[in-house]
């Protein structure tokens, strides 16, 4: 009993650690800062990037800790599925700012469809949540691994273990189902990496 108590803490500390290094501000994060990659004056156009995640991730993720400390938000992985579409809601509109300074700033089109796949993602995201508990953090690894092989090529294959990872961590922590941990993947690598891969042929010169 002792040995089996202390492989599920063992566990459940390691789910906690992936959840915690691979929530979905940190991997978006990284995800917008080689944004600018496939476009001429790259790694100095990062700054855009940069720019982009600060709207994106940053502002939103502290005005979530602060919900938190006013305990209008239960957790800063909105685990209330009923506080998740407001939340993400907030997150939209900030993009949305990023969005217009983006265009002010005359941000590389790669960046600008790079906000624009997880504009998307936050819709969807947003819509479903209220009746379905779709995992957000399986969404953020999935695009962010598939997005980084399209754009680095097959060396950096290895990223796509991210995503089973992540899923595993959110099912041990019963933070979500195994349906919505596939779910999640499945748009944040199919759909919300799709529509990234269409801006880019259709914007990127």
């Amino acid at each position: 009993m002792v040995i089996n108590a202390g492989r599920i803490r063992a566990k459940n500390r390691a789910a906690r650690w992936i959840t915690e290094l691979l929530q979905p501000p940190a991997v978006v994060s990284v995800q917008l800062l080689i944004s600018p990659l496939t476009q001429a004056g790259f790694p100095g156009t990062m700054a855009y990037g940069a720019l982009a995640a600060l709207f994106v991730c940053v502002i939103p993720l502290v005005l979530l800790l602060v919900l938190v400390r006013l305990g209008k938000v239960t957790d800063h992985h909105v685990s209330d599925r009923q506080q998740r579409a407001p939340v993400l809601l907030m997150a939209l509109a900030s993009i949305v700012a990023g969005l217009l300074v983006l265009y002010a700033a005359g941000a590389p089109e790669s960046v600008v469809a790079m906000v624009l796949a997880v504009v998307a993602g936050v819709v969807v995201l947003a819509g479903v949540s209220p009746f379905w508990k779709i995992s957000g953090h399986a969404a953020a690894i999935s695009s962010s691994a598939v997005i980084a092989v399209l754009m680095l090529g097959a060396p950096w294959l290895p990223l796509l273990l991210l995503i089973p990872a992540v899923g595993w961590s959110r099912v041990v922590l019963r933070a979500h189902t195994l349906a919505q941990v596939v779910a999640g993947s499945f748009f944040g690598g199919a759909v919300m990496a799709g529509i990234w891969w269409a801006l880019q042929g259709w914007m990127v010169p």
